[in-house]
């Protein structure tokens, strides 16, 4: 499994609330975790980074090979549930934690399947024969409108309340994860931020991760995210096999 990944701080933000993990489990399966905060920009990066780090210290210790479709389910949606406990119960701490939270997108990857859970607006693609599908549904506003039909999806992706999320971890005591499991061969699993989606079109990103990964595409995603404005944090988090 060849995992590549990158965070960039953009061309307007002045810090970085993006967290990302990504590395090898046992038995050949690969997992991977992108949190994108919100809040304050300190309570931001804060809530990301316990996020994640919750998450991978969830996946790490508990996953192991031959666990069956529906362990490796409850795994991923456990540690979620785990990491937004531990969002909330810091934001219960101190006033100037009020608010604070994150999105979260986060996958294994094994024996052909790639499993995917998350909250928000932060997604994941699969790429195969030179088609790129988005696996996530983003939990926000403005893809409830584009549901009902009352905007397109032109119009949907710079709509100026497209940041506005209807999930995130950390914001009240329970959360609601969506889960898929796709069938994983000689593809490229894409996991981001929506400083990525929000600048660069899917058929963009197609061209660029088509045939393979390695860090200098993942670079060229971040700077195109910054060529087309760069107003927020971008990360990017590629696995292939």
């Amino acid at each position: 499994m060849k995992i590549t990944a990158k965070t960039d701080i953009g061309i307007v933000r002045d810090n970085n609330q993006d967290s990302y993990a990504a590395g090898e489990l046992s038995g050949g399966a690969a997992f991977a975790i992108v949190c994108d905060g919100m809040g304050g920009a300190a309570e931001g990066a804060l809530a990301s980074s316990v996020a994640v780090n919750a998450i991978r210290e969830k996946l790490t210790n508990s996953f192991f090979p031959g666990m069956s479709d529906i362990s490796v389910r409850s795994l991923l949606i456990s540690s979620v549930e785990n990491a937004n406990k531990a969002v909330y119960d810091l934001s219960l701490t101190d006033k100037k934690y009020d608010g604070m939270g994150t999105t979260v997108v986060a996958s294994i990857v094994r024996n052909g399947f790639a499993y995917v859970v998350h909250a928000g607006d932060s997604r994941a693609y699969l790429i195969h024969n030179n088609e790129i599908r988005q696996i996530t549904k983003d939990h926000s506003v403005v893809q409830n409108m584009l549901e009902k039909g009352e905007i397109t999806s032109e119009e949907a992706f710079d709509h100026p309340d497209k940041h506005i999320i209807t999930r995130a971890l950390g914001v009240d005591e329970n959360v609601r994860v969506d889960f898929a499991q796709e069938e994983f061969e000689n593809d490229i699993l894409l996991l981001c931020s929506d400083g990525l989606t929000n600048y660069v079109h899917d058929d963009e990103i197609k061209e660029i991760l088509t045939d393979s990964v390695d860090d200098e595409k993942v670079s060229e995603l971040i700077e195109k995210a910054n060529y087309y404005g760069g107003g927020d944090n971008i990360t990017v988090v590629a696995l292939s096999m």
